[in-house]
Order: structure tokens, then C-alpha cells, then sequence
């Protein structure tokens, strides 16, 4: 009786966790501080940021279908949030000069370790893995603007 009052329970704490959703990160809007508006950037390497990094680090995440099951969204919301509060490539023109070097520093590093796109990420969104060749020409194009 008692561990049928705990799923019942249960059940309806996952039913009621469904209507408390976090606030999306999705802006189709043009931002004034877009990378590409303040660096060069070639249409290569913006189109693999775009591909690659731009769900995490910048202001419009496309979300997965599952992103509207909860707890999974919050814990990918939470994730996305880190992440532009680490990199941001929408609001990139408003870092100070010595800021924008550090992040170029670090995107080369990031890239040439591996570490990004993070494996979490690739694993369901395999397409996103940068292959070397891409990862080259991401890390010269970071190294040339530190």
C-alpha cells in the first residue's frame, strides 16, 4: 500500500514538473556585439561556429524536442547558460579588448585539445564534431586575432 502511495506520488510530482519550464534562449534577432560585426571572420569558420558552438554560446539555442521534457530541460538550459556566461558569440563586440584576447586564447586551446564541442554534445548531435581539418582552421583563425 505504502509503495503504491510513493509511485502515485511520484507520478504525479513528473506530471506537475512538466509545467515548470525555463525561459529559452532564442533570439532571432541581429545583436549590434555579433562577432562578426567587430572580428574577421571568414565564411568558413563563422559557418562552423555557427554550426558547431553557436547552440551553447551564443543567444539562440536550437532546442531538441526533448529539451521539453523536464528535468532535461533545465539541466540543458542550465548547461546553455554556462556556457554564455564563459563565450558568448552574440554579445562578443561589447568584451574589452584584453577579454576578446583571453577568449581567442582559449578558443584555440578549446579547439586544439578537443574539448569543443564538448563530447556531451556531439554525442547526440554527431555532426557538430569538428573534424581536424575544421579544428585547424578555427584555431588559426583565434590565433590570428589574439
Amino acid at each position: 500500500m505504502m509503495k503504491k502511495r510513493i509511485l502515485y506520488g511520484l507520478l504525479i510530482l513528473s506530471i506537475v514538473i512538466q509545467f515548470i519550464k525555463p525561459t529559452r534562449n532564442i533570439s532571432n534577432e541581429p545583436t549590434p556585439n555579433e562577432i562578426s560585426l567587430h572580428y574577421p571572420v571568414s565564411e568558413e569558420v563563422h559557418g562552423l561556429l555557427k554550426h558547431s558552438c553557436y547552440d551553447c554560446h551564443s543567444n539562440n539555442t536550437v532546442y531538441p524536442w526533448y529539451a521539453n521534457i523536464q528535468p532535461i530541460g533545465w539541466w540543458m538550459q542550465h548547461h546553455v547558460n554556462e556556457a554564455k556566461g564563459e563565450l558568448n558569440f552574440s554579445e562578443f563586440g561589447s568584451y574589452p579588448v584584453k577579454k576578446a584576447k583571453h577568449k581567442f586564447k582559449k578558443i584555440e586551446e578549446e579547439v586544439n585539445e578537443g574539448a569543443m564541442p564538448i563530447r556531451s554534445y556531439t554525442l547526440i548531435h554527431r555532426d557538430t564534431k569538428l573534424t581536424p581539418e575544421e579544428s585547424r582552421a578555427v584555431a588559426a583563425w583565434a590565433v590570428g586575432l589574439k
